[in-house]
């Protein structure tokens, strides 16, 4: 019989608000706008190390941390060859393929190493710092680290990071 544990966390201050816009196939983009995240995380593992899969108050600052990174911020697309950007000592420009430019305090910004800052890009973003993170400080990795945004209530996406001798022919390019 083959065992296996689910560790799930969620906390109200599992937040961020920011602002985004979506660069589109076609180079058109949405306009800015922002939302108020909301963020989950299910880890799976198939054993008990003293009894526990890992310790909530281990990986609870590790979320709240990730979060607190992005809460206040306008997201940029940092893999998105649509996307012109330069920054100088303080301030960060932007020109978009239909021809829009945005000149922003760099203080304000973080360029994510993602293709676009979809609800998903976002998601699979965080499950793989929060996996880093584990392994950096805990020696620690789940099994399956599933990690669920929410952008507006009921409308979310689950992340699942799974290890290589867990996959069962997934492949996905993030």
């Amino acid at each position: 019989m083959q065992t296996n544990y689910t560790l799930k966390v969620f906390k109200e201050y599992f937040n961020f608000a920011c602002a985004h816009f979506m660069i589109f196939k076609d180079g058109t983009r949405e306009p800015l706008h922002g939302h108020n995240y909301r963020v989950s995380v299910n880890g799976h593992h198939n054993t008990l190390d003293g009894d526990m899969v890992l310790d909530f108050l281990d990986l609870k600052p590790i979320v709240r941390s990730v979060c607190d990174e992005l809460d206040h911020k306008l997201l940029i697309q940092g893999e998105n060859p649509q996307l012109e950007m330069s920054k100088s000592e303080n301030q960060w420009e932007f020109k978009t393929p239909d021809g829009s430019r945005f000149s922003i305090p760099a203080s304000d910004v973080l360029v994510l190493p993602i293709k676009n800052t979809s609800v998903e890009r976002i998601a699979g973003h965080l499950a793989k710092v929060i996996d880093l993170e584990l392994q950096k400080k805990f020696n620690f990795s789940f099994n399956i680290l599933e990690v669920e945004v929410e952008e507006s209530k009921g409308q979310s996406v689950i992340f699942r990071l799974i290890k290589e001798d867990q996959k069962e022919d997934q492949k996905e390019d993030i």
